[in-house]
């Protein structure tokens, strides 16, 4: 599975709480997705974060 963060991201910082070993709040003040391919026992923190994202700006594939 790999994590994308789209340019929709407005900053708030749930997906790093939910899913801080995928994600990070970078120095744009935005998240991104910095593990690629994500670690297999981070795929259900990592679905939950997408799903908590008040933008749908993360893509999972």
């Amino acid at each position: 599975m790999y994590a994308t963060v789209t340019s929709d991201c407005i900053g708030c910082g749930a997906c790093e709480e939910i899913c801080p070993q995928v994600f990070r709040i970078n120095l744009y003040e935005i998240a991104e997705a910095y593990t690629n391919p994500i670690p297999r026992d981070a795929e259900e923190a990592t679905k939950q974060a997408a799903k908590s994202c008040p933008v749908a700006a993360i893509i999972l594939e």
